[in-house]
C-alpha cells in the first residue's frame, strides 16, 4: 500500500511568494552610501501595483456578497493585496491554485444593487504580507486517529493525500474526505471510487465543522449544531462527477493515482481539488487525467464545480468521454426540471443506513444542480437512485456546473418544495447574469 500525504502548512500558508532580496555586494566601492540609500528607499513603492476594478450588475436583482475574482498572474509575484470601496477596506483573499508558491488569483465579495456599478481599488504588493481577516469559511482534511475515540476530536490534520490504484482511502480519512463550509451549508467529498458529494445541514448560521468534524455529539446536538442530513449510498449525492457507459453512471474505478488537496482555506472561499490521474473511464479507452475544483464562497449556498479533462481528445483522435452527474432521488421526493440544465428535488429520508439510524431522525432536504446547456448531452429519466444528466466537456476539456442544497432544519432557509423551486429559478437567473468586471491598471 503506497500513499503520500502532507500536513497542513502554518497559518501563513496563503501568503505565498518570493521575498525580494537586494544584493548590495556589487555596490561596495562603486556607489557612495547616499546613492545606495537613494536606490534602496524607492523599492517598496516600486513593488506596489494599483488596479481599478469596475464591477457592474446588469441584472434586475440586487447582489449581496457576490464573488469577484481577478487573475493576477500577469503582475508577477504578489504577496499581499488591499481592496477598498469608497475609501473603506474590505476583506480579500489571495490563492495559489497550482502550488507553485506564486499567487494566481485575488477574490473579494461585492454588494452591488440591480443596475448599479461600483469601483473597487486594488493594491497589489510583492513585499508585504497579506492581512489576516476574520474567517467566513472553513475546510479540513484529517487522517483517522485510532487512539482518539471521539469522532469530533480528531487531530491528524493534513492538506493533501495521494493514493495509488487499488488503495481505498475512504476509511483512513476522517469523515471520509475533505469537508468544507460557510455559515449556511457544509459539504464533504468521499475519497473513494464514488467521489460522492455529501451534505451537512445546519439549524443556525455559523461555522461548525471545526467543533463537530461532521459528527456532532449529543451535547452539540442539544445546543443546536447541525448534522449529516442525507444518505447517499452509491448515488450522485449532490452533483458527483462520474463516467457514463451509454446506459448508466460508472464509478471512477481504474485510476492510477487519486488525490484530494486543500487549495484554499479562506477567509472568503475554500477550494478543494480532486485529481483522478490516469483514469480509464471505460475498458478500451485511453487514460485521461481529470482535475476537479470544488469552490465554496462565504455567504453563498451553492458550490461551484470546475473540471478539466486532459488530454481533451486522447491520442488526438478519440473524443472526450461522456460523463454523468446529477442529484440523488431522495425517497418520496418531488422533482423539478426546466429541461434547460436546472434539476432539483425535495424529499424526506433517513440520513444514514438503517443499522445506524438510532439517534437520528428523518431529514427533509432540497437538492439542486445547474449544468449549462453547452455541456449537456441528455437529461435522463429519473430512476430509483438519481436524477441524472449525461454531460460532455467542451472542446478544450473544461466542464463547469453548480450544485446546491437546503435543509428543512434551517431557521434561515426553505421549508417546502414550492419555496425551494422558486429559489432555484431565481438562482439560475443570477448564475446566468454574472457581474461584469473590468480591470484598469
Amino acid at each position: 500500500m503506497n500513499f503520500q500525504f502532507s500536513t497542513l502548512p502554518s497559518a501563513k500558508f496563503l501568503t505565498l511568494g518570493k521575498t525580494n532580496k537586494f544584493d548590495c555586494s556589487r555596490l561596495i566601492g562603486t556607489f557612495n552610501f547616499q546613492l545606495f540609500l537613494a536606490l534602496l528607499l524607492p523599492m517598496t513603492s516600486m513593488a506596489d501595483t494599483t488596479l481599478t476594478a469596475s464591477v457592474s450588475n446588469t441584472s434586475k436583482t440586487d447582489r449581496t456578497g457576490e464573488p469577484v475574482v481577478i487573475n493576477i498572474s500577469e503582475y508577477g509575484v504578489v504577496t499581499a493585496a488591499t481592496v477598498t470601496v469608497n475609501g473603506t477596506e474590505i476583506p480579500s483573499q489571495l490563492d495559489d491554485l497550482n502550488a507553485d508558491k506564486i499567487n494566481d488569483e485575488l477574490c473579494f465579495l461585492a454588494d452591488v444593487k440591480a443596475g448599479e456599478s461600483k469601483t473597487f481599488t486594488v493594491t497589489l504588493s510583492s513585499s508585504a504580507e497579506q492581512k489576516t481577516y476574520e474567517p467566513q469559511v472553513y475546510v479540513e482534511m484529517l487522517l483517522s486517529n485510532k487512539k482518539v475515540k471521539e469522532t469530533n476530536k480528531q487531530n491528524l490534520y493534513i492538506s493533501q493525500l495521494t493514493v495509488e490504484n487499488g488503495v481505498n482511502a475512504y476509511w483512513m480519512i476522517h469523515h471520509h474526505g475533505a469537508a468544507f463550509e460557510n455559515d449556511m451549508v457544509a459539504y464533504r467529498i468521499y475519497f473513494d471510487h464514488r467521489q460522492t458529494v455529501d451534505i451537512y445541514g445546519k439549524y443556525n448560521r455559523g461555522l461548525e465543522l471545526k467543533d463537530t468534524q461532521f459528527y456532532p455529539d449529543d451535547t452539540q446536538k442539544a445546543a443546536g449544531y447541525g448534522d449529516d442530513v442525507l444518505w447517499v449510498g452509491s448515488t450522485f449525492g449532490v452533483g458527483a462527477l462520474r463516467g457514463w457507459d451509454g446506459e448508466k453512471p460508472t464509478m471512477l474505478e481504474d485510476v492510477a493515482h487519486r488525490t484530494q488537496r486543500i487549495v484554499a482555506a479562506g477567509p472568503l472561499r475554500t477550494i478543494v481539488e480532486v485529481v483522478d490521474e490516469g483514469w480509464t473511464p471505460q475498458p478500451g479507452d485511453a487514460p485521461i487525467d481529470m482535475h476537479t475544483l470544488y469552490t465554496l464562497y462565504a455567504g453563498q449556498r451553492d458550490c461551484r464545480v470546475d473540471a478539466t479533462i486532459t488530454p481533451a481528445a486522447p491520442n488526438g483522435q478519440q473524443p472526450s468521454p461522456l460523463l454523468s452527474t446529477g442529484v440523488i432521488n431522495v425517497k418520496n421526493s418531488t422533482e423539478y426540471s426546466d429541461h434547460e440544465g436546472l434539476r432539483a428535488c425535495w424529499g424526506t429520508d433517513w440520513p444514514v443506513s438503517a443499522k445506524d439510524s438510532v439517534g437520528h431522525k428523518r431529514e427533509t432536504v432540497g437538492l439542486g444542480i445547474y449544468v449549462p446547456l453547452e455541456y449537456i448531452v441528455s437529461e435522463e429519466p429519473a430512476n430509483k437512485d438519481n436524477y441524472a444528466f449525461v454531460v460532455k466537456p467542451a472542446t478544450d476539456g473544461r466542464l463547469s456546473y453548480r450544485i446546491t442544497f437546503a435543509s428543512d432544519n434551517e431557521t434561515f432557509g426553505y421549508h417546502s418544495d414550492s419555496e425551494w423551486y422558486d429559489y432555484l429559478k431565481a438562482w439560475r437567473r443570477d448564475v446566468d447574469q454574472p457581474l461584469t468586471v473590468k480591470i484598469k491598471n
